[in-house]
Protein backbone atom coordinates (compact mmCIF):
# COMPACT_ATOMS: atom_id res chain seq x y z
CA UNK A 1 0.00 0.00 0.00
CA UNK A 2 1.04 3.31 -0.40
CA UNK A 3 1.98 5.74 2.09
CA UNK A 4 -0.60 7.78 4.07
CA UNK A 5 0.32 12.10 4.05
CA UNK A 6 1.76 11.39 0.06
CA UNK A 7 0.38 12.54 -2.94
CA UNK A 8 -2.17 10.34 -4.82
CA UNK A 9 -1.21 9.15 -7.91
CA UNK A 10 -2.66 11.01 -11.01
CA UNK A 11 -4.54 8.54 -13.66
CA UNK A 12 -6.41 9.00 -16.19
CA UNK A 13 -8.90 6.06 -17.28
CA UNK A 14 -12.36 5.05 -19.09
CA UNK A 15 -15.10 4.20 -17.05
CA UNK A 16 -18.00 2.18 -18.21
CA UNK A 17 -19.53 4.74 -20.84
CA UNK A 18 -16.19 5.54 -22.43
CA UNK A 19 -15.66 8.70 -20.35
CA UNK A 20 -11.90 9.33 -19.47
CA UNK A 21 -11.55 10.70 -15.47
CA UNK A 22 -8.68 12.18 -14.24
CA UNK A 23 -7.52 12.65 -10.39
CA UNK A 24 -7.35 15.75 -10.79
CA UNK A 25 -10.58 16.72 -11.91
CA UNK A 26 -11.95 15.76 -8.22
CA UNK A 27 -9.62 18.09 -6.62
CA UNK A 28 -11.62 19.94 -4.36
CA UNK A 29 -13.45 16.74 -3.32
CA UNK A 30 -12.47 13.70 -1.42
CA UNK A 31 -12.34 10.66 -3.20
CA UNK A 32 -12.70 7.09 -2.40
CA UNK A 33 -10.62 5.14 -4.52
CA UNK A 34 -11.38 1.32 -4.24
CA UNK A 35 -9.57 -1.28 -6.45
CA UNK A 36 -11.44 -4.48 -6.55
CA UNK A 37 -10.72 -7.96 -8.60
CA UNK A 38 -13.02 -8.66 -10.79
CA UNK A 39 -16.43 -7.56 -12.01
CA UNK A 40 -19.77 -10.12 -11.51
CA UNK A 41 -17.77 -11.68 -8.32
CA UNK A 42 -20.02 -12.45 -5.51
CA UNK A 43 -17.42 -10.35 -3.31
CA UNK A 44 -17.10 -7.48 -5.64
CA UNK A 45 -21.15 -7.42 -6.48
CA UNK A 46 -21.50 -7.15 -2.86
CA UNK A 47 -19.03 -4.44 -2.31
CA UNK A 48 -20.38 -2.19 -5.82
CA UNK A 49 -23.84 -2.36 -4.06
CA UNK A 50 -23.31 -1.59 -0.49
CA UNK A 51 -21.12 1.15 -1.87
CA UNK A 52 -24.15 2.39 -4.12
CA UNK A 53 -26.40 2.02 -1.31
CA UNK A 54 -24.63 4.45 0.73
CA UNK A 55 -23.41 6.96 -2.14
CA UNK A 56 -26.03 9.95 -0.73
CA UNK A 57 -23.89 9.75 2.44
CA UNK A 58 -20.77 9.65 1.00
CA UNK A 59 -21.65 12.78 -1.35
CA UNK A 60 -23.06 14.57 2.10
CA UNK A 61 -19.59 14.43 2.95
CA UNK A 62 -18.14 15.76 0.08
CA UNK A 63 -16.89 12.63 -1.09
CA UNK A 64 -17.25 10.59 -4.90
CA UNK A 65 -17.04 6.81 -5.21
CA UNK A 66 -15.01 5.32 -7.71
CA UNK A 67 -14.37 1.82 -8.72
CA UNK A 68 -11.26 0.80 -10.25
CA UNK A 69 -10.67 -3.30 -11.94
CA UNK A 70 -8.87 -4.68 -15.03
CA UNK A 71 -12.04 -5.18 -16.55
CA UNK A 72 -12.87 -4.23 -19.61
CA UNK A 73 -15.19 -1.34 -20.45
CA UNK A 74 -18.04 -3.47 -21.51
CA UNK A 75 -17.69 -5.70 -18.57
CA UNK A 76 -17.79 -2.70 -16.45
CA UNK A 77 -21.19 -1.36 -18.46
CA UNK A 78 -22.85 -5.02 -18.20
CA UNK A 79 -22.02 -4.56 -14.41
CA UNK A 80 -22.74 -1.28 -14.23
CA UNK A 81 -26.96 -1.92 -15.38
CA UNK A 82 -27.15 -5.48 -13.97
CA UNK A 83 -27.00 -3.49 -10.61
CA UNK A 84 -27.96 0.14 -11.37
CA UNK A 85 -24.35 0.90 -9.87
CA UNK A 86 -24.09 4.82 -9.41
CA UNK A 87 -20.76 5.59 -9.76
CA UNK A 88 -17.65 5.54 -12.03
CA UNK A 89 -16.03 2.19 -12.82
CA UNK A 90 -12.69 2.74 -14.12
CA UNK A 91 -11.46 0.45 -16.83
CA UNK A 92 -7.25 -0.29 -16.41
CA UNK A 93 -6.68 -3.19 -18.54
CA UNK A 94 -3.02 -2.40 -18.75
CA UNK A 95 -2.57 -2.25 -14.75
CA UNK A 96 -0.82 0.83 -14.54
CA UNK A 97 -3.19 2.47 -12.12
CA UNK A 98 -3.19 -0.61 -10.39
CA UNK A 99 0.38 -1.12 -10.18
CA UNK A 100 0.88 2.41 -9.05
CA UNK A 101 -1.71 2.25 -6.14
CA UNK A 102 0.50 -1.10 -5.35
CA UNK A 103 -2.58 -3.20 -5.26
CA UNK A 104 -0.75 -5.99 -8.05
CA UNK A 105 0.19 -8.27 -5.58
CA UNK A 106 0.94 -12.66 -5.69
CA UNK A 107 -2.05 -14.06 -4.67
CA UNK A 108 -2.37 -17.71 -3.50
CA UNK A 109 -6.00 -19.51 -4.51
CA UNK A 110 -6.24 -23.17 -3.27
CA UNK A 111 -2.57 -23.38 -2.76
CA UNK A 112 -1.88 -22.05 -6.56
CA UNK A 113 0.02 -18.53 -7.05
CA UNK A 114 -1.02 -15.68 -9.43
CA UNK A 115 -1.37 -12.17 -9.44
CA UNK A 116 -4.43 -10.42 -8.86
CA UNK A 117 -5.62 -7.48 -7.62
CA UNK A 118 -5.73 -7.06 -3.77
CA UNK A 119 -9.10 -6.08 -2.79
CA UNK A 120 -8.31 -2.29 -1.13
CA UNK A 121 -9.43 1.24 -0.54
CA UNK A 122 -7.83 4.70 -0.89
CA UNK A 123 -9.45 7.85 0.48
CA UNK A 124 -7.80 10.58 -0.98
CA UNK A 125 -8.54 14.37 0.20
CA UNK A 126 -9.52 17.36 -1.39
CA UNK A 127 -5.75 17.88 -2.40
CA UNK A 128 -4.59 14.80 -3.58
CA UNK A 129 -3.16 13.12 -0.38
CA UNK A 130 -3.82 9.66 0.83
CA UNK A 131 -5.08 10.15 3.86
CA UNK A 132 -6.70 6.60 4.76
CA UNK A 133 -5.25 3.05 3.04
CA UNK A 134 -6.69 0.13 3.50
CA UNK A 135 -5.69 -3.15 2.16
CA UNK A 136 -7.08 -6.81 1.70
CA UNK A 137 -10.05 -5.52 2.99
CA UNK A 138 -13.72 -7.23 3.65
CA UNK A 139 -15.90 -6.18 0.92
CA UNK A 140 -19.46 -6.60 2.73
CA UNK A 141 -17.61 -4.16 5.44
CA UNK A 142 -15.46 -1.84 3.32
CA UNK A 143 -18.04 0.68 2.47
CA UNK A 144 -19.40 1.30 5.75
CA UNK A 145 -15.90 1.30 7.04
CA UNK A 146 -14.40 3.79 4.42
CA UNK A 147 -18.05 6.40 5.50
CA UNK A 148 -17.07 6.18 9.28
CA UNK A 149 -13.53 7.04 8.09
CA UNK A 150 -14.47 10.29 6.52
Amino acid sequence: MLAIGTPAPEFTLPDQNGTQHSLAAYRGQKVVLYFYPRDNTSGCTKQACSFAERLPQFREKGAVVIGVSKDSVASHKKFEQKYGLPFPLLSDTELSVIKAYDVWKEKTLYGKKSMGVVRSTYLIDENGIIVRAEGNVKAAENPQQMLEMI
